[in-house]
């Protein structure tokens, strides 16, 4: 199979690698920066995002340009868009006329387009992107627990390919499923992008959790509380309720939240230690997507009638509203409900 990864990040470059390795495939990762492409081509590697681990051989280097887009993609087999969800819908226009099965790797919500929040303002998850943008494109997404430097290593790994149109799961197991990475098709995008946006979220708060010190009790509640919003969300959006129980869900939640190499559990954590948002996301050098959709989970649950308590302390964390002191004391000092109400 011929595969193109446009994107050369930390997940786009370790997607890349790891089906680089199959002699089935033939890859290429497409870098829009020209000096980024330079040192991809003089190290064979990318230290700035996975550092220690080698370009395979066999991995073909394009880009630096967008004219040389096009050429990338032609007499390919399969897509990949491994950028941030603030260029998918740019990048989804460009491609809406292609023939091949393509899927998305981003996270999070669409920044909303018009600044005041209303009905028709609300930022977009991608798959809601594409039915505006490129209604006839057979696409979908790759999501799922997936630290990029682990998948880039060769370390054991499992994802969810998730889209309505069966040749593009197929496709995305045909490409990516290995003897250290296993894909799982699912047809719920809806709720795989759901749980792949809110975790992200929650993951700041969780972080917020252990940088207080609060303890593992409350790391559990939070991470359980967590799980019931992000359903309660995704349901209401068309999901079904046990995707949440499954990798993109309660997986890449119970990930995000607790591992080390979380970019938004670190956000919650240095806010934790009194540091700003900005000197935050300052000292990532990666994007932390809960930060940008946060917001919009919050706005499109409150016009669903969603009740997203923890979203919403980590909206007023954020505006600076709440101190992570007080963002704990609000959820504590809720009132008694039903657990599964």
């Amino acid at each position: 199979m011929k595969i193109v990864v446009i994107g050369a990040g930390a997940w786009g470059t370790a997607l890349a690698i790891s089906a680089a390795r199959s002699p089935r495939h033939q890859v290429t990762l497409w870098a829009r920066d020209a000096a980024l492409l330079q040192s991809l081509q003089t190290g064979r590697a990318n230290p700035r995002y996975l550092p220690g681990v080698a370009l395979p051989d066999s991995l073909l280097l394009a880009g630096g340009g967008e004219e040389s887009l096009d050429q990338a993609i032609a007499g390919q087999d399969l897509i990949i868009m491994a950028t941030p969800v603030s260029a998918a819908r740019g990048l989804l226009h460009r491609l809406q006329h292609a023939s091949v099965p393509l899927a998305w790797l981003s996270k999070g919500f669409e920044a909303p387009l018009s600044p005041a929040p209303s009905s028709e303002s609300f930022g977009l998850l991608v798959h809601e992107i594409r039915a505006q943008v490129a209604i006839n494109l057979r696409a979908g997404v790759l999501s799922g627990p997936s630290f990029a430097l682990e998948v880039a290593r060769g370390q054991p790994t499992a994802l969810v390919a998730a889209s309505e149109h069966a040749e593009v799961r197929d496709a995305l197991v045909a490409a990516f499923h290995s003897s250290t990475l296993r894909v799982y098709a699912n047809d719920d995008i809806v709720g795989v992008e759901v749980g792949g946006a809110v975790k992200n979220v929650l993951a700041i708060a969780t972080g917020l959790c252990d940088g207080l010190q609060l303890g593992l009790n409350a790391r559990a509640a939070l991470i359980t509380r967590g799980l019931a919003e992000m359903t309660r969300l995704g349901v209401a959006l068309g999901a079904r309720a046990e995707t949440f129980t499954g990798l993109s869900g309660l997986g890449d939640l119970v990930l995000t939240a607790t591992g080390d190499l979380s970019r938004n559990r670190k956000v919650g954590l240095l806010l934790a230690q009194g540091h700003s948002l900005d000197e935050a996301v300052g000292s990532l050098g990666h994007v932390a997507e809960g930060v940008y959709c946060a917001r919009t989970v919050v706005q499109r649950a409150a016009s669903l009638g969603v009740d997203m308590p923890i979203a919403q302390s980590v909206v007023a964390l954020l505006d600076g509203q709440l101190k992570p002191a007080e963002a704990v004391a609000t959820l504590m000092g809720r009132g008694p409900t039903a657990e599964l109400a």
